[in-house]
């Protein structure tokens, strides 16, 4: 269907937040805490939901369809909203926008975003215009309650809007607004909020993709948002440990946690995610023990992203899609990880069995030139967490078995690359500038952990070596976690790249007779701090 429009860190600094209907110089002195304290007493609260799933004027198939998840959180599935009056709902002003790819990124897409209250009747506007926003697409509300902690923080409501695009034109620049009643953003009050985004095109044309993980909000991470954003990415990957709400990161109801940092990093990433596709994964920091018995009730309450494939529950950090000539496999690493195991087992094998079906279905694809499989847990690392020797039994084998070209992990906070590895040792070594053929040298696997969060160390002793800054290659001691949570001691000669300093990964796929994946890590004042280059039968 084509649907054709008419008309264990220290506490986190605090970027500006979103005035959100509280005036801007009253805004500027207060708290998030405070924020909501005074919204919740300004306007009248709604506690009852609404879910929409009717088609827009019969342009737009609304609401989740099947390849959304279905998040263990507050709603209803239709019907009227009890009252926020247009009054209060002029004053409520949406945040935090955020976009994902439906399962296919050239016909769909996902618009989320945040409210402080709950509205009535949220949607979205979308036109292929910005002043011709006639379509009407019906959201979903999803309200995630947090229980109190004692001694740690009061109980608190967020309410995150959802609205599924299916039918797009691929290759087609859309415009769009988020609302609610008596907040329309195709007024002409409004139209400043509206925005644009990109569908993937119907063939494979060159693009750009960027990554990492372990964001937080930070300066730091500010500043990697605002270099990637100017290489004007078709998506970006968040390798996950997302936001660091969970500032412990063990899954466990002991951790200390206060949601409200979502608030600040939804608020702090909107610039890039309001028109990036933003697609995320899983970290052991977003395992949140309050919500469901895996911790995933409030990232799928946050989050809209194409179905796992193999958890009907949702498990909101594995997927797949294919954009142009690139298939991407995200994975919860949760699942296999030895260092944290909160979650050990909890797909019951069932996510590796898929990853091994949907890695075999890409390689027999025509149309997929490259594959990237994107998780949290370092397969091979040597700084503080090391390299995870429960990924490496379960999932290692099987990035052999069918040639994965690229794995980007984050967890260590640093940039590391390995040379290209086949059965755990190195096939060809990769150094800066070089080129590798996974099908006859190896993967190469990339830890990109510098998306802002304060920085890890190496080894004692062990320097960076990167772009400008190589020195004479030597192995670096390290270790990696068996099944009983030791550490087993390793000499890693597969450690190629190391670089301490916030950083991401800007990767550009070049389709053609002689496809290429040109791999680039930038540090966050744009400066290339390593490049290699990945060909398949070259």
């Amino acid at each position: 269907m084509t649907a054709s429009f008419g008309t264990t860190p220290p506490e986190h600094p605090e970027p500006p937040v979103p005035a959100v209907g509280i005036p801007s110089r009253l805004a500027r002195s207060m708290s998030m805490a405070e924020q909501y304290e005074y919204l919740r007493t300004r306007l009248t609260r709604r506690r009852t939901l609404v879910t929409a799933g009717a088609v827009a004027g019969g342009l737009l198939a609304a609401g989740c369809s099947a390849d959304g998840a279905t998040p263990a959180v507050r709603r209803t599935t239709a019907g009227p909203a009890s009252a926020t009056g247009a009054a209060a709902g002029s004053a409520v002003v949406p945040f935090g926008r955020h976009l994902a790819f439906g399962a296919d990124p050239r016909t769909r897409m996902r618009i989320s975003w945040q409210v402080p209250l709950a509205v009535r009747r949220p949607f979205v506007r979308i036109g292929t215009a910005p002043d011709r926003l006639g379509a009407r697409v019906d959201a979903e509300l999803r309200a995630l309650r947090t229980p109190e902690q004692p001694g740690v923080r009061a109980a608190v409501e967020q309410y995150y809007a959802h609205a599924a695009l299916d039918g797009l034109t691929p290759g087609t620049t859309y415009y769009y607004g988020v609302g609610h009643d008596g907040f329309d953003p195709a007024s002409a009050a409004r139209l400043h909020t509206v925005r644009s985004f990109r569908t993937a095109p119907a063939r494979p044309e060159a693009f750009v993709f960027t990554a990492f993980g372990d964001q937080g909000v930070s300066e730091a991470a500010l500043a990697n948002d605002r270099v990637l954003l100017a290489r004007d990415p078709a998506f970006h990957l968040h390798a996950g440990d997302i936001c660091y709400a969970d500032s412990k990161g063990l899954g466990k109801e002991s951790d200390i946690y206060d949601p409200r940092v979502w608030d600040l990093f939804l608020a702090q990433s909107e610039p890039v995610a309001r028109s990036v596709p933003w697609m995320v994964t899983t970290g052991n920091h977003d395992m949140e023990a309050w919500y469901s018995p895996d911790g995933y009730g409030g990232q799928l309450a946050r989050w809209s992203l194409p179905d796992s494939g193999f958890d009907p529950r949702g498990t909101p950090g594995a997927y797949t899609f294919t954009y142009g000539n690139v298939g991407v496999v995200a994975l919860d690493a949760n699942d296999v990880s030895y260092e944290i195991p909160a979650n050990l087992g909890h797909s019951q094998g069932r996510q590796t069995a898929w990853l091994d079906r949907t890695l075999g279905g890409l390689r027999a694809s025509a149309a997929v030139d490259f594959v990237v499989v994107l998780f949290h847990h370092c397969a091979y690392s040597t700084s503080t967490h090391a390299s995870d020797g429960g990924v490496r039994a379960a999932w290692v084998p099987l990035f052999d078995k069918h040639r994965v070209d690229l794995v980007i992990n984050g967890h260590n906070h640093v940039y590391e690359r390995t040379d290209a590895l086949r059965g755990g040792a190195v096939g060809r070594t990769v150094p800066v500038g070089a080129s590798t053929d996974p099908t006859r040298d190896g993967v190469v696997y990339v830890t990109a952990g510098g998306g802002g969060k304060d920085l890890y160390a190496f080894p004692i002793g062990v320097a960076d070596t990167y772009e400008g800054h190589t020195r004479g290659h030597r192995e670096v001691p390290s270790y990696h976690w068996t099944k009983e949570r030791h550490r087993s001691a390793e000499h890693a000669e597969w450690s190629r790249v190391r670089y301490t300093g916030h950083s991401f990964l800007s990767v550009a796929a070049r389709p053609g007779p002689r496809p290429v994946l040109e791999v680039s890590a930038l540090s966050q004042e744009g400066r290339r701090v390593d490049h290699f280059e990945v060909r398949r039968g070259g």
